[in-house]
């Protein structure tokens, strides 16, 4: 071969090797140019059926009397070993130790991490991932597992359809301050920038999760992230986690998703990802909507003053006997 066909040869080797990058060398945003709108195009899985998030349309959930309460393994006993608090550029990540796992499923899951997405406007404004019946929280949590019980760890799990568990706990805002939840909000100062890390005290995990976890969504999805695997048994907790406006301010606010190096800060918000079709999916729950039916406080303050009438009128009734029998 001469010399101007060698040329030739290594030019089309290295636009071969050049134009198409791999897909974990990709770097994705919520918006913009590889924004999730784009997400498919470089991540195929991301196109796919069995997308997350979804929207709970609770009229059309199935109950399902086989669903029992999941169970929180180690999730309080958290040892004098520090947590890791990470800035990856789209969340702030919390990694966990491996001796926390998830019951009540079909097998056992290991905790690997938990990160958060939120909005940008505060309260009322969206911030979550999931929605119910059309209406989103302000954050929401996520508690990450990989099924220990048939891989060896979270890589082989991943693209397994059976492979992943995750929590999901909505997030509102109120008055009083969540003090489980500054166990991570008052060391985000210390990562406000892409690729920063920290070590945290170990705190209780358990103490992050919702009071009742007898109630809860499920539903086949996937990661809500590139490269979005449908590898995701969903639990979508019925009851919400409060937090306060002055909490929810600070998580907004105070990371960055670019380098300290860079000369342009980018604030990082909402990082959620939007609501996917179901595509026939069935969103199942551990509750009956008949035997939980949840009051409005105008419902629950027609239903105390109607007692309290009724327990007046049968006093007025049973003196106006006595009277009579007297």
């Amino acid at each position: 071969m001469d010399s101007v066909g060698l040329f030739i040869l290594l030019i089309l080797m290295f636009f071969q090797f050049t134009a198409a990058p791999a897909a974990e060398e990709i770097t994705w945003t919520y918006t913009g140019l590889v924004g999730q709108s784009e997400w498919s195009a470089y991540f195929p899985e991301c196109g796919g059926t069995s997308q997350s998030p979804v929207d709970v349309a609770t009229t059309q959930t199935k109950y399902d009397p086989g669903l029992t309460a999941v169970t929180p393994l180690g999730y309080s006993q958290h040892g004098n070993k520090p947590f890791t608090l990470y800035n990856n550029g789209h969340t702030v990540v919390i990694e966990l130790p491996e001796w926390m796992g998830l019951g009540g499923l079909p097998w056992l899951f290991t905790a690997v991490q938990m990160h958060l997405h939120w909005g940008s406007g505060g309260p009322s404004h969206g911030g979550s991932e999931h929605t119910v019946n059309g209406l989103s929280a302000d954050a929401e949590l996520h508690v990450v597992h990989y099924n220990s019980e048939l891989y060896p760890n979270l890589s082989a799990a991943m693209t397994q359809r059976d492979g992943l568990a995750v929590l999901g706990i909505l997030i509102v805002t109120g008055e009083e301050t969540n003090q489980a939840f500054n166990s991570i909000l008052n060391y985000l100062s210390r990562i406000r920038h892409a690729d920063q890390k920290v070590f945290i005290p170990a705190f209780d995990v358990q103490s992050l999760l919702p009071k009742d976890l007898g109630r809860y969504y499920r539903y086949n999805g996937s990661l809500t992230t590139p490269p979005c695997y449908q590898s995701v048994i969903w639990t979508l907790f019925h009851e919400r986690v409060q937090i306060s406006k002055a909490q929810l301010l600070k998580l907004e606010t105070i990371l960055y998703s670019s380098k300290a190096e860079e000369a342009d800060r980018m604030l990082l918000q909402d990082n959620y990802r939007t609501t996917q079709p179901l595509n026939h999916r069935v969103v199942f729950t551990s509750f009956s909507a008949e035997s939980w039916k949840e009051f409005s406080s105008g419902e629950v303050t027609a239903i105390v003053i109607g007692v309290m009438c009724g327990c007046v009128g049968l006093a007025v009734v049973i003196r106006f006997i006595v009277k009579t029998i007297r």
